[in-house]
Formats: structure tokens, sequence, C-alpha cells
């Protein structure tokens, strides 16, 4: 694709290669467009991303925004006098993120390609601070720590235990506290006859969610210690 967008860890378009500078204004709507993927009402893009504003004050600011981007005579966006939408001619690397842990959850991915867009970590435009940003980054942080499991559990079937762990404790960076990754890390420890690493991450993450959170694991984390014959503390 001669049009590259890049969301994760920053804010990127190029044509060929080649930087476009956009405004601020012009990029904000670039990315919300991005990452709604289809074509929108003007007055609801307008509406979103000039909050502070009346309806007529934030169309104004759209229609600038839109205005200034035509000048590069290059096709970043398609707007009519009701819609605006992404141009389909636009690469865009969190939907490439999005396809591969699609895939993996699937359970239709078996290439190392789809398995190593599990690992992507980088963060969604994190030097913004946009209201409407916080769900897309939450629904892109669930995506991929489901699809990290996935894949440690595909890992972990198939014998090739030390990836699957390596593909945890990636997802563990992220998450810290995320009961369903300890466990699974659990059985990848066990299933090398680590039994002591094992016991150790138990600990470890009762330790941190007590301090943390002040609550216990949960049940379903008992009962797989439980039958490593761990004693475990009275709850």
């Amino acid at each position: 694709m001669s049009l590259t967008l890049k969301l994760l860890d920053g804010f990127e378009l190029s044509h060929r290669d080649e930087p476009i500078p956009l405004s601020p204004a012009c990029q904000r709507v670039v990315a919300f467009l991005a990452l709604h993927d289809r074509q929108l009402r003007r007055v609801h893009v307008a509406g979103a991303l000039w909050l502070d504003v009346s309806e007529e004050r934030s169309c104004a600011n759209l229609r600038s925004a839109l205005w200034r981007m035509r000048r590069y005579e290059i096709p970043v966006v398609h707007a009519t006098t009701t819609d605006v939408g992404l141009s389909r001619d636009v690469f865009v690397d969190v939907d490439e993120l999005v396809a591969a842990a699609r895939r993996v959850l699937r359970g239709g991915a078996r290439d190392e390609e789809d398995i190593d867009g599990t690992y992507e970590t980088g963060e969604l435009l994190p030097d913004w601070y946009d209201e409407w940003l916080e769900p897309e980054r939450e629904r892109l942080r669930q995506l991929r720590l489901h699809a990290l499991e996935a894949t440690a559990e595909g890992l972990l079937e198939s014998g090739r235990t030390a990836y699957a762990i390596d593909a945890l404790m990636v997802g563990l960076r992220a998450d810290p506290l995320r009961e369903s990754l300890h466990r699974t890390l659990i059985r990848a420890h066990v299933a090398q006859g680590n039994t002591s690493e094992a016991v150790r991450c138990y600990q470890t993450y009762r330790g941190r969610l007590g301090n943390a959170l002040g609550v216990s694991p949960s049940a379903q984390m008992e009962a797989l210690v439980g039958g490593l014959g761990v004693a475990l503390p009275a709850r």
C-alpha cells in the first residue's frame, strides 16, 4: 500500500515512505476514522472530536480539517456532504494487529507470522489524552491479551512449552494481575516438570493480588495449585 498509517506508539501517516505532515486536528480526524473503520456521519465525528464547542462550531472545525487534507491531493479520507470515512487505500497498523489476533482466536492461525503478531506491544497513541480513545485502547488491550492466551494454549498443546511461557510473560507484562495468564503459566511450568516454579508463580501472584486489591485467588486457581500438593492458606 502506498498510504500507511501507524497508530501504535504514535501517529505517522506516510505516502510511499514519505511522511505527510498533518496538523493535530487533521491527525485526530484520521485516527478517529481509522479506528472506526467505516463511513460515519459527519455530525457524529465532529461531536466526538470537539466535545467542548457547539455543534455548529464542531462541524466547522471538521470541514476545515477536511479542506486542509485535500490540499495534499492524496486520498486519505473519503467525504460526502453527510458522511466521512478513511480511504480504503490506507494501510493501518492497528488493522493488521487486530486481524492477526482474530485469526489466532479463531484457531485458524498456525503460521509464525500470526503468532508473532500477537506479541506486538505498541501502545495506541500513547501521548494523546482524548476521551474517545480510552475504549479503543481497552478494546485493543483485551484483544491482545486474549490472543496471547490463545497463542500460549496452542503452543502448550503442541509441546512448545518454552514458547508458551514466553507468550504468557509478554501478557503478564501488560496485565500482571490477570489470573487466567497465571493459571496457564502454572500449567506450563508443571508440564516442564518445574513444580517449584509453578509454586513460586502462585505465591507471587497471591501476594501481588492481596497487596493490590485485598482479595485472594479464585477457587479455580486454588484447585489447580492444590493438585500440586501445596498447602493453601485458609480463606
